[in-house]
């Protein structure tokens, strides 16, 4: 089920999609927890289920050993050996989380296995916790689509029909250069909230981010890797979590990561082009956005002239974006009729869009209006997380698109194969409910104390300078941002502007990497794509876990 923009000043960032509306108020612990006989309150209890496995990956087989279970954790300064619980416990108990995770560690060479079965060195071996975003989503999308060792098979740009879905080996799992260990968010997947005020206590900026630390650091001690190069894997919202994640676990855990990966990046919400119309005088999300509105206007062989190399026009675009545009968009209303007219014959060349409309929206059109209207003399709107599908235009007089064409597209085959996946391989989940996604972005906390700061700052979220402190608290840790050129969700050209204006000194740029793709928000859901992302980020941790174990 599409679930239409909501207002600004929450969050739609649920990724990949919102398919569905999931009440995440119920637990399973407090179902189980109901009993009238029972006076003291029920509480998580951690689990584990381990299975083993291999995936060929580009040719090189790899065994692993498979671990699916759940950590507890707590809300910030949790004693978890408390001196005085409070007399009302039984009828308040304090809030908690079960927090689920598939870790997958490369098996033990013959006659070289420690006592976890892990391969030898393992305790050095690379290790990367992966996590999407939301808020609100399990990290279903990652794992059955990039990184795991099964992945679903998906039709590139239209719609993939019913079950049976083929869920195949994945030749580009990232397990060739590094132990996985995908994270499900509190209350989705998997994860399980409890508690009284159990929202209040996980569902927020900072809660979710201290959720994600703890969880980090008992992991490191269940499966001894504290000595393992570490890295952040995040996706859409996931990567606003890592940023404010790398923060904490650098400066207040003590623990240096070697690098962290972005997908898809959103740091800033100000620079986002759902809803910039409710923020008048904040133009720059029209800005970073036209790179990919010209990106998919070229896909749909939608611009006036249609050049051969799309690199090099989105170079033009973004140049034109962030000068004359801007310039235009920043005199507002005193903006000569003259100059309104050649900014407009401009955005029609870069966007396919008629210059009437364009003049109508005041030059500034922002991503729902964009994707309704593009492909609309052909009755179709285009997708909002890859611009490249396109599917029947629900209401044709609406003004912008009121739902996404790759949500009907995709969705069906990573929850299904997931589901089946983890109960028939992982041998998890029997007895439980999968929450791939929930609502939690309607009652998210988005209020955030940064770096810093000694308050809690009611405003839209803004973690540059989480990231930017943690570089700077160390300076030997490596970024990689991951975009896809027709991303309307997160665009491309907004996650390079965010990293070109960190508030970092100039020699610590030099540690930021750049990669663009030819596909969506979930760049893995285009094969070529997804085989070049795992070349790239492959690459990146060899080069990055400083030096090789034996």
């Amino acid at each position: 089920m599409y679930r239409t923009r909501i207002p600004r000043n929450a969050l739609w960032w649920t990724l990949p999609w919102l398919l569905l509306s999931v009440a995440v108020h119920a637990t399973d612990a407090m179902d189980a927890g109901k009993a009238a006989d029972t006076k003291a309150p029920t509480h998580f209890v951690p689990e584990q289920q381990s299975s083993k496995g291999s995936v060929t990956v580009e040719g090189r087989h790899i065994d692993y050993d498979a671990y699916a279970g759940t950590i507890v954790v707590h809300p910030k300064d949790w004693d978890d050996v408390p001196q005085n619980a409070p007399k009302d416990e039984d009828k308040n108990p304090r809030p908690e989380a079960s927090m689920f995770y598939v870790a997958y560690f490369k098996t033990a060479d013959k006659g070289g296995a420690d006592k976890g079965g892990t391969d030898k060195g393992a305790a050095t071996r690379p290790v990367t916790f992966v996590f999407n975003g939301g808020p609100g989503s399990s990290t279903v999308w990652l794992h059955m689509g990039a990184l795991g060792p099964r992945r679903v098979v998906t039709v590139d740009d239209s719609h993939t029909p019913a079950a049976p879905y083929p869920i195949i080996n994945n030749d580009y799992s990232l397990l060739d250069a590094s132990d996985l260990v995908f994270i499900d968010a509190p209350g989705t997947g998997f994860s399980r909230i409890a508690g009284t005020e159990r929202e209040k206590a996980f569902f927020g900026v900072d809660q979710d981010a201290q959720a994600f630390a703890d969880f980090i650091v008992q992991f490191l001690s269940k499966y001894g890797r504290w000595n393992s190069a570490k890295y952040l894997f995040g996706e859409s919202y996931g990567t606003t979590r890592a940023a404010v994640l790398i923060g904490r676990l650098e400066t207040e855990r003590m623990v240096d990561f070697n690098g962290v990966i972005m997908l898809s990046q959103v740091l800033n919400f100000d620079a986002s082009p759902d809803g910039p119309q409710d923020n008048p005088g904040i133009d720059l999300p029209y800005e970073v956005a036209l790179p990919t509105y010209a990106a998919t206007a070229w896909y749909h062989h939608k611009l006036p002239t249609a050049p051969p190399d799309l690199a090099a026009l989105l170079i033009e675009v973004e140049h034109f974006a962030m000068n004359d545009y801007a310039a235009a968009l920043a005199a507002g209303s005193t903006l000569p009729a003259a100059q309104r007219d050649a900014v407009a014959a401009k955005l029609h060349e870069y966007t396919g869009l008629p210059v009437a409309y364009i003049l109508k929206a005041d030059l500034r059109i922002n991503g729902g209006e964009f994707e309704k209207t593009l492909l609309e003399d052909a009755g179709l709107t285009t997708g909002r997380y890859d611009t490249r599908f396109a599917g029947p235009t629900l209401d044709p007089l609406s003004q912008e698109a009121d739902y996404d064409p790759q949500n009907a597209a995709i969705g069906s085959a990573y929850v299904s194969a997931y589901n089946d996946y983890v109960r028939k391989e992982l041998k998890y989940g029997q007895d439980k409910e999968f929450k791939a996604l929930t609502d939690a972005e309607r009652i998210w906390i988005t209020s955030h104390r940064p770096p810093g700061e000694t308050e809690v700052l009611s405003r839209n979220i803004n973690v540059m300078p989480d990231l930017a402190s943690a570089m700077k608290y160390n300076p030997g840790l490596h970024v990689l941002l991951n975009g896809g050129y027709f991303d309307a969700a997160t665009p491309f050209y907004e996650g390079i502007y965010e990293m070109q204006h960190l508030p970092i000194p100039a020699m610590l740029q030099k540690n930021i990497e750049y990669a663009q793709y030819q596909s969506g928000h979930m760049v893995y859901a285009h094969d070529a794509s997804l085989k070049e992302l795992h070349s790239k980020v492959a690459d990146f941790i060899r080069r990055t876990q400083g030096p090789k174990s034996s």
